[in-house]
């Protein structure tokens, strides 16, 4: 039987780190928490578990602190989640069978996610295709340099899939996606920046509404109903954002 780590990377998550654990209690014998100095009592909530390993380190960016905690990972086979992220019983169960063989057949593993929004089961808006990389070789895998959405790098590896699923909770509730989405805009601007040399009204106006027709109309948000609506709304507010900021970035440059 072949040993797991089970790598999380953390700030603020004391609403939702403690059911993450739960799903993954008693199954590992390296589970590690890279924490970037929670304020909100993360931290301490961590020392106080005895199977959690607790290590604070300062955030540069998504992929750099994963790829920090992956090169320090004790066992070769590595289970990287976010503390909104549960384990079900079913998707535990999948990867100790492969586990358990003598040669695990591909280097990696997608995963897919039931997303959770405002309490509800979401099964359109863009979301039912929803899939990460997160049962993988750690010695292959490491993330590309993304600051948004960032994922393991799948060039020059095999990567299979899993049955097992996992539940994903990552709005706790509208101020939550407000805050991340605006976050998320931020760091979005640096990654196309470079892409992106002018910034005009195509960027400000038509790429929005048109994230907000693919996600409630092409993606069949509206048969999310209210929530649907929401969500489809505020991605379409973080695309303008995104802009936004790259935009007035450059008029600051030039002052």
């Amino acid at each position: 039987m072949q040993q797991l780590s089970i790598i999380y990377t953390t700030f603020n998550e004391l609403d939702i780190i403690e059911r993450s654990l739960e799903s993954v209690a008693g199954w590992s014998d390296d589970l590690v928490v890279v924490d970037s100095f929670s304020t909100d009592g993360t931290a301490e909530l961590l020392e106080s578990r005895q199977d959690v390993i607790l290590r604070q380190r300062k955030y540069v960016g998504p992929s750099d602190q994963k790829n920090w905690a992956i090169e320090h990972a004790k066992h070769e086979w590595i289970l990287l989640l976010d503390a909104d992220e549960l384990v079900t019983p079913e998707l535990r169960k999948e990867i100790d069978a492969l586990l358990a063989l003598e040669t695990i057949p591909q280097d990696a593993y997608w995963i897919g996610r039931d997303n959770h929004f405002m309490g509800k089961r979401m099964y359109h808006t863009g979301l039912a295709g929803d899939k990460v990389i997160r049962f993988f070789h750690r010695d292959r895998c490491r993330y590309n340099t993304k600051q948004v959405h960032e994922e393991i790098e799948t060039e020059n590896i095999s990567v299979g899939w899993l049955k097992g699923r996992m539940n994903h909770y990552t709005f706790k509730d509208l101020d939550h996606f407000l805050d991340k989405t605006r976050r998320y805009a931020k760091w979005s601007a640096q990654d196309y920046g470079p892409k992106t040399p002018r910034v005009g009204l195509y960027h400000l106006f038509v790429k929005p509404l048109y994230r907000f027709f693919k996600h409630f109309v092409i993606q069949g948000g509206f048969r999310d109903g209210k929530e649907g609506l929401i969500m489809s709304a505020v991605l379409a507010w973080g695309v303008f954002l995104r802009y936004g900021y790259m935009l007035a970035g450059r008029l600051t440059a030039k002052e």
